[in-house]
């Protein structure tokens, strides 16, 4: 038992490490450049309570953080060797709201919608975590094809203009070589909300890829 158990963990660890670094380049799509003003503002998207909505009237006060998810991949929900940074969302949420931020997670599994990814599930998962910000559903990837999103989870923060202001990675815990802790999504939260400069404005995305239908 305990050996096989060992087995499991060196698998999903393996699992782990190659996924950061190969699922992040998998979909041959580029990310919005820094400084551009986000498309599809008005585009609607179905939350898990019916209601339709858009990026464009979602922005808090200093703008807006948009986190590209799902409910499978062991980056999000986590594993034997990683916690998943699924655990950090609500705290993100106040995080970022408590700096005029506000926060929405964007589904747009689409190839995964008759399963894992379907509104039901969604909607398990989310009152499972105890979400307390929308989740919304990207049809056909529409908002993921449009951002350039690579990987759950992809993150996108947006200033009051509606302009990207830091994109990738929410923090480096599963790069395998770092020598501290860098949480490189409150970085830019703080530095923003503060009016202070962004140090780091994009870091490689780390996940698993966004599974789209192939067209």
């Amino acid at each position: 038992m305990l050996f096989s158990r060992t087995i499991k963990n060196t698998i999903a660890g393996i699992f782990l490490l190659v996924s950061s670094v190969s699922f992040a380049q998998k979909e041959d799509v580029k990310t919005l450049p820094i400084g551009q003003v986000v498309p599809l503002l008005d585009y609607k998207m179905e939350n898990l309570d019916g209601k339709m909505l858009q990026l464009g009237s979602l922005s808090g006060e200093k703008g807006l953080l948009v986190v590209f998810s799902c409910n499978t991949c062991p980056f999000v929900v986590g594993s034997d060797n990683f916690e998943g940074w699924e655990k950090q969302y609500n705290d993100l949420m106040k995080f970022a709201s408590d700096r005029g931020y506000k926060m929405v997670l964007i589904n747009s599994n689409e190839a995964k919608r008759g399963d894992d990814d379907s509104p039901e599930a969604m909607k398990k998962r989310a009152a499972e975590k105890g979400y307390t910000m929308p989740y919304v559903i990207d049809k056909n990837s529409q908002l993921a094809d449009a951002f350039g999103a690579r990987t759950t989870p992809h993150v996108y923060l947006l200033n009051k203009k509606m302009e990207l202001i830091y994109t990738g990675a929410i923090d480096n815990k599963v790069d395998g070589k770092r020598s501290s802790d860098e949480n490189y999504l409150k970085n830019a939260i703080e530095a923003a909300s503060s009016g202070k400069e962004i140090e780091l404005t994009t870091t490689p995305p780390r996940g698993c890829s966004i599974k789209r239908v192939k067209k």
